[in-house]
């Protein structure tokens, strides 16, 4: 036996023993393969591979590994290493060894980028289409719910909707990134942990969903007061620098909570006066038709959730923007049908009977929510962002109107300019923080965990072995990752055909005709918009990490806030530049009705 032959067989022998030791598979093909994990091949803490194995095998699947003397093609920080889900770094199978990926041309690295990636071409690009243009149908809607009797006849109801739609859809944006986390790191596949997660969750999802739309109807009653009202049906639109009506307040906090195409509102009768019945009733349609949106569409998102994860698609891809989606289209219709059901009873005490049997199902699902042990910890987080959040967005609308009343099309277009990047970034931060929690997450040892903010709750001993076998199913299915910088490159390159089609269906519809430059700048813009929202989203999803604070529960709306404030902004420069260009946007003029 040679030296080379004995050499192996020790190799054998001692790998053997370190897979028994860590009940940890790891499968190497050829000699050369052998020998060069040999030395690296260690696990820390019981939790993940050393940054070595990890780097060569990075390098190898790249086709750049260092046994060729080339280095990585790029070198990753910190937070990159934290962004790669921990199953990612696996060793490679037999197949891989066998066919000499070390050393591979262009082209090649390019095939082995593309299966890194295709699950979010495929998931991300059609959910992000549908839905944008469901943002847009919900605008319509909007328009035509703006004018129906229990909105003419109660003004705080109007207002209502921005602000309720704002805090509610933050919350399920919230909703959908943890379920998605738990998926993601294997704790939905036990039955009796995800039984566990998702009804603790929905009960958690109706406690907020009370306390946030209780608050939407004290901020749309103060701003009764604070607002002055339009004076007659023929006042004229409030021209910049001039002082603002209700209805002109509305129209911009529109622009914010939903992206809608031209809600029009119709004008406020002074003759009517603000009351306790008044505020009754908006208390009373706020807080049903958030609690009965929050019971539908949580249901809705657990569901689609379980499914993604038992077809094997990424839940990260596809979840928040449907929430956002979603949650408008679904509270706006529970709104306006609650207060047409309620407004013939405006000066009785049904809504109050309501209001009081609302208060009834948020003491149950409170006392629900505190036992439960996945959830319990949460309901005291999460609060100052989405009342951040409101704050920001509000504000950032009634600066902004000082420009906006002068453009034509600026609802129409803030879909694609500041919607979609939103979303973008609600993908990213998503899949961030299951990445930044799945690395958190044991391999083995160790009591198996449950995200809960900024700790993690350690599980009671009867519940450790159904969880912990749940994670490890997760783990095993994942396949290697891909960096951030590569899931920001592929998210960018997949919004602009999203935006084009946009562009397209409103040209199309007649509803705006855009000149050459306008698109032109637009595009330009856009682009701004998506790289500023992704930054954002990585950035600050790290910094609310390394501050112990969970991003499932505090980036989402921050993130939302900020690009109400960055898109818009940035549209208005667009029209700006157009202008001074000599371009215009000419808008279909729209009939109310």
């Amino acid at each position: 036996m040679t030296a080379q032959n004995r050499d192996v067989v020790a190799a054998d022998i001692e790998l053997e023993a370190l897979h028994d030791n860590q009940d940890h598979e790891c499968e190497y093909g050829d000699e050369e393969s052998l020998e060069r994990s040999k030395p690296t091949h260690r696990i820390e803490n019981g939790s993940k591979f050393r940054e070595e194995i990890d780097e060569s095998e990075n390098g190898i699947g790249n086709g750049n590994g260092h046994a060729n003397g080339l280095g990585d093609e790029e070198d990753y920080s910190e937070d990159d290493e934290e962004a790669l889900l921990s199953g990612g770094s696996r060793g490679r199978s037999r197949r891989e060894a066998r066919s000499g990926s070390i050393g591979l041309g262009k082209g090649s690295r390019l095939s082995m980028v593309w299966p890194q990636i295709r699950d979010i071409v495929w998931e991300a690009a059609p959910t992000l289409l549908l839905t944008t243009i469901g943002l847009l149908f919900t605008g319509e809607l909007l328009d035509h719910v703006s004018r129906w009797r229990a909105m003419r006849e109660v003004d705080q109801l109007i207002m209502i909707i921005p602000v309720v739609l704002n805090l509610k859809g933050n919350l399920e944006m919230n909703l959908s990134a943890r379920l998605g986390t738990a998926a993601n790191v294997g704790e939905l596949d036990n039955p009796v942990v995800r039984r566990q997660m998702v009804l603790g969750n929905l009960t958690l999802l109706q406690v907020q969903a009370t306390v946030v739309s209780f608050v939407a109807a004290c901020v749309s009653f103060v701003l009764s007061f604070v607002i002055p009202r339009s004076t007659a049906p023929e006042a004229a639109p409030a021209q910049a620098g001039t002082e603002m009506s209700t209805r002109d307040v509305v129209n911009v906090l529109m622009d914010l909570a939903v992206r809608r195409a031209r809600p029009n509102l119709p004008p406020v009768d002074t003759s009517r006066k603000t009351g306790f019945h008044s505020f009754v009733m908006v208390a009373s349609t706020g807080m049903t038709a958030a609690c009965l949106s929050g019971l539908v569409l949580g249901s809705f998102m657990c569901g689609l959730i379980v499914l993604c994860r038992y077809f094997g698609r990424d839940p990260d891809n596809i979840a928040p923007p449907v929430a956002s989606c979603l949650g408008d289209l679904i509270t706006l219709i529970l709104v306006g049908l609650v207060s047409t059901l309620l407004i013939p009873f405006l000066y009785t005490f049904v809504p109050l009977f309501v209001i009081f049997g609302v208060l009834f199902s948020f003491f149950l699902c409170l006392a629900n929510t505190l036992r439960n042990p996945y959830v319990k910890d949460l309901i005291k987080e999460g609060w100052t962002p989405l009342f951040g959040a409101m704050i920001i967005s509000s504000t950032t609308g009634i600066v902004l109107d000082l420009f906006v009343s002068r453009y034509e099309g600026f609802a129409l277009l803030a879909v694609v300019i500041s919607g979609l990047p939103g979303a973008v970034g609600s993908i990213f931060i998503s899949r961030l923080s299951t990445a930044l929690h799945a690395a958190a997450l044991p391999m083995s040892g160790y009591r198996s965990v449950v995200q809960n903010g900024g700790g993690h709750h350690v599980v009671g001993d009867e519940e450790e072995s159904g969880l912990r076998s749940g994670s490890e199913s997760g783990r095993k299915d994942q396949k290697q990752e891909p960096s951030p910088l590569l899931v920001m490159i592929t998210l960018m390159v997949i919004t602009l055909p999203v935006e084009v089609i946009f562009l397209s269906m409103l040209r199309g519809l007649g509803w705006l005709r855009l000149p050459f430059v306008f698109v032109a700048s637009s595009v330009l813009f856009f682009c701004c918009a998506v790289l500023a929202s992704l930054v954002i989203a990585r950035y600050l999803t790290n910094f609310l990490w390394n501050r112990k604070l969970d991003p499932d529960m505090y980036a989402l709306p921050i993130h939302s806030a900020l690009m109400d404030l960055v898109g818009q902004s940035l549209l208005v420069l667009c029209f700006e530049i157009v202008s001074l260009l000599g371009g215009a946007v000419e808008a279909k003029p729209h009939s109310g009705g």
